[in-house]
């Protein structure tokens, strides 16, 4: 047999190359890759038991949301993914989370595209429940207390939103049985407040954290990003900026750290800023002009009619500066 265009003699078995009609070279067929397998999705406590007896062939790593994924979720699953054999996503928006002035139902709701990006990632199972299968009996009787660690900060802003963080974490580990639990930098108090909770009560949970994934602007991601107009996502670029500047002070000392990022926050009046903190990584107590060592910067405000929260764990003192995360859990 001999080749179409050429002449040249062909093997029978090889397919016909096609050329290009600008002349260049042929390009090779690139095989299909398989579609990646989409993840059981289970929405009732049975479900979730029969599809979590699969995965006891290994360590289980579990990563919480509450929906409307983005990048940032994506990269935790992907951190939790490379550590573990299996990966369950708990896609569930707790209604204990929200206080009376916060509006549950204004919370976007991307299931379709959730269980795209978990599918992606390689995840095994996700447990999708409503609220009835979580909370049978309605609003639990007993909750578990975030003490006074949950009465600062972002609970002196939202009342009783810890206490509801904690109940439906605690029963999503107990439901999952999982052996590690993963959390973004983003929400530090959270995060503390999920590692003092399974160190006081013994649960047998690897508490892992990961740094925020932040966009191109540097606008730490988040759910609430949606809600932000173009003018308000201008705005909202105030919050990193002002950690960048403090991180850049770090090594002068809390002052100046303080100082720096505070400078950035006053030249942006649009932003309405709820507090401006530099505090111990364990107790969220304001660090003294003398301390040297990790603590943490956060901001919190409210851009327009969207309140948004970030963070950066610094070295300060000499040598300091800007860290991924804190080194010690």
């Amino acid at each position: 047999m001999t080749h179409p265009v050429t002449g040249a003699a062909t093997d029978a078995a090889t397919p016909p190359v096609t050329v290009a009609s600008d002349g260049s070279a042929p390009r090779q067929a690139t095989p299909e890759r398989p579609a990646p397998e989409r993840p059981v999705v289970a929405r009732t406590r049975e479900e979730l038991r029969e599809a979590r007896a699969a995965l006891d062939d290994g360590d289980v790593a579990v990563v919480m949301t509450m929906g409307a994924l983005h990048e940032g979720h994506a990269t935790l699953i992907h951190k939790a993914r490379k550590a573990h054999r299996h990966v369950v996503v708990t896609i569930f928006l707790n209604p204990l989370q929200f206080g009376p002035k916060e509006d549950l139902s204004r919370y976007p709701r991307t299931f379709d595209a959730d269980l795209d990006i978990c599918t992606a990632a390689g995840v095994d199972l996700v447990f999708a429940p409503t609220p009835d299968v979580v909370y049978p009996d309605g609003d639990p009787g007993v909750r578990i207390s975030a003490g006074p660690l949950g009465d600062v900060l972002e609970g002196q802003s939202r009342p009783g939103h810890f206490d509801g963080m904690l109940t439906v974490v605690s029963k999503l580990m107990h439901l999952t049985r999982c052996d590690a639990a993963w959390f973004g930098q983003k929400d530090a108090q959270q995060l503390l407040l999920i590692r003092r909770m399974c160190r006081d009560l013994d649960f047998p949970v690897d508490v892992v954290a990961a740094a925020t994934v932040r966009e191109p602007d540097g606008l730490a991601m988040s759910s609430r990003n949606t809600y932000l107009t173009p003018s308000d996502r201008e705005t909202a670029r105030c919050l990193s900026a002002a950690l960048r500047a403090g991180a850049e002070a770090a090594a002068e000392g809390p002052s100046a750290v303080r100082r720096a990022a505070r400078a950035v926050l006053v030249r942006e009046p649009l932003a309405l800023i709820d507090y401006l903190v530099l505090v111990h990584p364990d107790t969220l107590e304001d660090v003294p002009e003398w301390y040297r060592g990790e603590a943490l910067l956060a901001v919190a405000g409210r851009v327009g009619t969207t309140r948004l929260i970030d963070n950066l764990p610094l070295l300060v003192g000499p040598g300091g500066g800007a860290l991924e995360t804190f080194s010690r859990p």
